[in-house]
């Protein structure tokens, strides 16, 4: 049986049930990112069918990009996740890292639009950098329908 995590935002009006979490956390610092959390976005991808919402009222959606929506808290404003807009909701969860009530085993892997990240921050460690065009160019030869 797959290991279960939940989380919840800072109120506690949205909670969630996850299985298939996987620990590697990306960030991301594109400007879209940067705007939504006042810094980077630390995300845990979770596959679509992982993620069980309780509280499912309180989530509010806003389309970020022409390819994507990122879901908050109505409440109290905590960021939940971002999605990729695909026909039939089958998109993975970029879910918000801090909203895990357990960070134990989780790992910084991965930075995303590395280029376009400010002076202001740098994380130890060594992890896979992507510049936004690398970005982009994996974003559009993924297949949408």
């Amino acid at each position: 049986m797959a290991a279960e995590h939940t989380g919840h935002c800072l109120c506690g009006a949205v909670r969630l049930q996850i299985t298939g979490l996987n620990p590697d956390v990306h960030a991301c610092h594109c400007e879209n990112c940067r705007r939504h959390s006042g810094a980077c976005t630390m995300t845990v991808i979770v596959p679509h069918d992982g993620v069980i919402v309780h509280g499912a009222e309180a989530v509010a959606t806003y389309q970020s990009s022409d390819w994507a929506a990122r879901s908050f808290c109505s409440r109290c404003g905590s960021g939940l996740w971002y999605r990729f807009t695909e026909p039939g909701d089958q998109a993975d969860y970029f879910l918000s890292a801090g909203l895990l009530d357990d960070l134990t085993g989780l790992k910084l892997t991965q930075e995303i639009y590395f280029d376009r990240k400010p002076d202001t921050w740098a994380f130890a460690g060594d992890t896979e950098k992507l510049t936004g065009a690398e970005v982009e160019a994996l974003y559009a030869a993924s297949p949408k329908e």
